[in-house]
């Protein structure tokens, strides 16, 4: 069955709607067929420690967590098809946003090999079925794969950028990560390159987050709010799934994008999670940004 997730609060009084719903069983379907899930105290092992400074500082009195965030992950997983075409992304990017962004031919065909690998995945069949059904995409393989590469890939200038030239783009906003004025982290919801980073040095994990209506972190759990620091930059709070495999993401992601045009958040309920999806457009074209918040704890099939 599938899966989805988001990042701003949502409103206690909010119920589902019958979009949320359906949305939720497709969720649902994504996290069944997420053969690539890490499982938890198994794969990998995350300590959360405190929880992070309320105080928006990179300052060592508001640093919640000594020790780094992940204590193991077995990195053979990184050895697997869509491990591999992912990480090969996360060095194609300049990560300030005054910077332009200039694709390489390799770096373009980098891109290509991983919505090909994407594409041969269960997830995104599944998302592609729907979205073909609900005629939101081509019914060719190769028209989906031209929109999702529009929708991810596609440079623009990001908002509140110095750059007049195109200096960022959905995919590297989201799971790569970026920075402006080279001082604030904007972006970077995505537990690989958080785990890669951490392990070269250039992640300081600050703490976990929760508000007084959130519910407590769980190291055993697959979504996580948190705040770091990277490289030079500070993330004051951030929201992220960790142990899923890109395939689900990038699966979960491109279905509330292209199924909620006029909503920037989507509440879902799968396996445990109540979440919401935050997903904001850029000129309708593309993906500003898009994470989960979690909302709660359900009892569920499956973790």
């Amino acid at each position: 069955m599938f899966i989805y997730a988001a990042i701003v609060p949502l409103k206690p009084e909010a119920t589902m709607t019958e979009s949320d719903r359906e949305l939720s069983a497709m969720v649902q379907s994504l996290w069944d067929n997420d053969a690539n899930r890490l499982q938890p105290g198994k794969d990998y092992r995350i300590s959360l420690q405190g929880k992070a400074g309320d105080v928006m500082s990179v300052n060592d009195d508001q640093d919640g967590a000594g020790s780094p965030l992940f204590t193991f992950v077995d990195e053979n997983i990184f050895k697997k098809e869509t491990f591999l075409a992912f990480i090969s992304l996360l060095d194609n990017y300049e990560s300030d946003t005054g910077e332009p962004e200039i694709v390489t031919p390799e770096e373009e065909a980098e891109n290509h090999k991983f919505l090909d690998s994407m594409l041969r995945t269960s997830t995104m069949k599944i998302v592609h079925k729907y979205l073909a059904e609900k005629r939101l995409s081509p019914e060719d393989v190769e028209g989906f794969k031209k929109q999702l590469y529009r929708i991810w890939f596609e440079l623009y200038t990001r908002k509140g950028s110095s750059s007049s030239k195109p200096d960022s783009s959905g995919f590297e906003h989201v799971f790569v990560g970026e920075t402006r004025g080279k001082r604030t982290v904007i972006g970077f919801h995505n537990w690989i390159q958080l785990y890669l980073q951490e392990k070269l040095g250039h992640i300081d994990y600050k703490g976990y987050s929760a508000m007084a209506n959130s519910p407590q972190p769980d190291e055993n759990k697959h979504i996580l709010a948190l705040q770091f620091c990277w490289k030079n930059g500070f993330k004051p709070k951030g929201s992220i799934f960790i142990g899923v495999s890109p395939e689900f993401e990038f699966a979960l992601y491109t279905l509330c994008f292209l199924t909620s045009p006029n909503h920037e958040r989507v509440k879902v309920s799968f396996s445990l999670y109540e979440v919401e999806i935050v997903c904001h457009h850029y000129n309708q074209k593309h993906i500003g940004t898009t994470y989960p918040v979690l909302l709660k704890y359900q009892t569920a099939r499956g973790t």
